[in-house]
């Protein structure tokens, strides 16, 4: 990956305060190029804690502020050199639909955390006000920006395993196994009117439907699903097993559990085609296993020659230097900032560049929660897809 100089492109954080995770991440990835700047914020709902948030980072007081709503008059306000170029949504899920589409209306490009929205119709809402607006939408899928992912969509692509006959895609974890309580951080994520209509299926379901969407390519004809919720008065689900059928023929499982006992962020996808296969896992990412059917399995590994474009772009070391999670989001947000910096400059950006999940996919995923919880109504009935 080689980058000439920039200018940082300008950006506001909605949410991500002191003790929030997910917040830090995006900040470090947008950071780890110099292509981005954090220049306004409203990190906390609670205002003592957004302006202490604010100092935390170096921001000004004047570009700290209680609420998003708050924020976005300011921006409007401010002369152009001045103004953000997008926003970074990062709140609890209730909030992405009416942050994302007060941004997009004033004309912000926006970048909001999965999943996308509470709905099918609040997806497609955003779908509508962005058409409207003409502002770029990215969603953060990270695990999509991890080069060795983007090379086995790439081989995927180029036909190396040949027609794909089914795939298998896992999200394990285990942090949910134990009661939580009401103060615990991601409590949020166990209450419908915050998290949505799914638990475990909106918070990584939607990661691993994306994931195996990304590299394969495949489209879902119809889905048989069973969603579970293991833990006594929980309100959400914190279990599901998909079966999937693509329109191609092929055949797909889709596992996403957050109560597997000490799994800790153990995402795997193998795709089984009629000329090999592949195989990734996040916990080991700078590898990805090729198994020819006529030939010796081989593991290909991150930054090593005969690699193509897509993973050599999303490749900041040399092999043998491990890159993984802060890396894969910074990818994400490079292919924002590359489709954002084309449009001001008047010109479509170059596809291998602006290499980033869009709103369009962030929808396709609030319709695979929507699809899976209608199966799991319905005692496991398959359920068409259209």
């Amino acid at each position: 990956m080689s980058h000439t100089a920039v200018t940082p492109l300008r950006y506001a954080m909605v949410g991500g305060g002191r003790g929030a995770f997910i917040g830090a991440v995006h900040r470090q990835a947008m950071a780890l190029d110099g292509q981005m700047r954090l220049v306004s914020a409203a990190l906390s709902s609670q205002p003592d804690k957004a302006l202490a948030s604010g100092r935390d980072l170096g921001l000004p007081d004047d570009r700290t502020h209680a609420s998003w709503q708050a924020l976005l008059a300011d921006e409007l306000k401010r002369p152009a050199h001045e103004r953000i170029h997008f926003v970074a949504i990062v709140t609890p899920n209730d909030l992405h639909h009416p942050v994302a589409k007060a941004f997009t209306e004033a004309g912000f490009h926006v970048v909001c955390d999965k999943p996308l929205v509470h709905t099918s119709a609040q997806a497609d809402d955003l779908i509508k006000a962005t058409e409207r607006a003409r502002t770029v939408f990215g969603v953060t899928y990270n695990y999509t920006g991890y080069p060795m992912v983007r090379q086995a969509r790439e081989m995927v692509r180029a036909g190396a395993i040949g027609v794909i006959h089914k795939v298998v895609v896992e999200y394990r974890q285990g942090w949910l196994a134990p009661q939580l309580q009401s103060g615990d951080t991601g409590a949020w994520r166990a209450d419908p009117a915050r998290s949505g209509p799914g638990g475990t299926l909106s918070d990584v379901g939607t990661h691993a439907e994306h994931l195996l969407a990304t590299v394969t390519g495949l489209t879902i004809e119809s889905l048989c699903a069973e969603v579970t919720t293991f833990i006594p008065g929980r309100r959400l689900d914190d279990d599901v097993s998909v079966l999937l059928r693509f329109t191609n023929g092929a055949r797909g499982v889709l596992m996403a559990s957050q109560v597997e006992t000490g799994c800790e962020n153990d995402i795997r996808l193998r795709v089984f085609g009629s000329l090999g296969a592949l195989d990734w896992r996040q916990e080991d990412p700078n590898h990805l296993i090729h198994s020819p059917i006529d030939g010796p399995r081989r593991i290909l590994t991150r930054g090593s020659p005969g690699l193509s474009a897509a993973a050599q772009n999303a490749t900041r070391l040399p092999s043998g230097h491990p890159e993984a999670f802060i890396e894969a989001f910074a990818n994400v947000y490079l292919g924002v900032a590359a489709d954002i910096r084309a449009r001001l400059e008047g010109r479509s950006a170059e596809p291998v560049q602006a290499d980033y999940p869009t709103l369009a996919e962030g929808a396709r995923g609030i319709r695979f929660v929507e699809k899976v919880i209608e199966s799991s109504v319905g005692l496991g009935k398959w359920t068409a897809w259209g």
